[in-house]
């Protein structure tokens, strides 16, 4: 019982943990991780400044795990991801499963999305193309820019990279 409650309460206001998406430590090598305070501000700029840079991407993922809202933007990777496959049989295997993670009524983490967006999607999905997605794709960037971005902005764990010139340093001796 204390684990569920614990999990409950691990919401991004109480957030102290960055090492979520910090870099993994590589194979007996130093790698630092400079991130800069510009390049934090930056990710206000835009909602797309923010996906564009690697631990923009990784910091607002982790804010929206702590938010239990996370299926939006594993959608928008797995689509991202979509438009990379080059094999006409691979693109079926991946559209069925973005379609039954994502998008099916019954999905497991289905995103928030309209009926006629998700008839639209099906009946296109039915001989995939890398543009299958689009539409759908865009409807939850514009949802995630309209709703989780402002909230991430104003997180704690946003708010505390702000505050730190941020620089780890991970060393595995030889």
């Amino acid at each position: 019982m204390k684990t569920r409650l614990a999990c409950l309460s691990n919401k991004s206001d109480s957030y102290t943990d960055f090492t979520e998406f910090l870099p993994p430590a590589q194979d007996r090598t130093t790698r630092c991780l400079k991130l800069t305070k510009d390049e934090v501000v930056r990710w206000a700029d835009s909602f797309d400044v923010l996906l564009s840079h690697k631990y923009g991407l990784a910091a607002f993922r982790a804010f929206l795990k702590t938010e239990f809202s996370d299926e939006n933007i594993e959608f928008w990777m797995a689509c991202e991801e979509y438009k990379k496959i080059k094999t006409p049989a691979k693109l079926v295997t991946k559209a069925n499963k973005i379609y039954n993670e994502f998008i099916d009524v019954k999905a497991p983490r289905e995103v928030n999305i309209d009926f006629r967006t998700r008839e639209v999607t099906r009946q296109s999905l039915e001989e995939p193309t890398h543009s299958s997605l689009n539409e759908v794709q865009a409807r939850v960037h514009i949802l995630m820019e309209k709703d989780s971005y402002p909230r991430f902005l104003r997180s704690k764990i946003y708010q505390d990279l702000l505050k730190m010139q941020y620089t780890h340093c991970q060393r595995n001796s030889v």
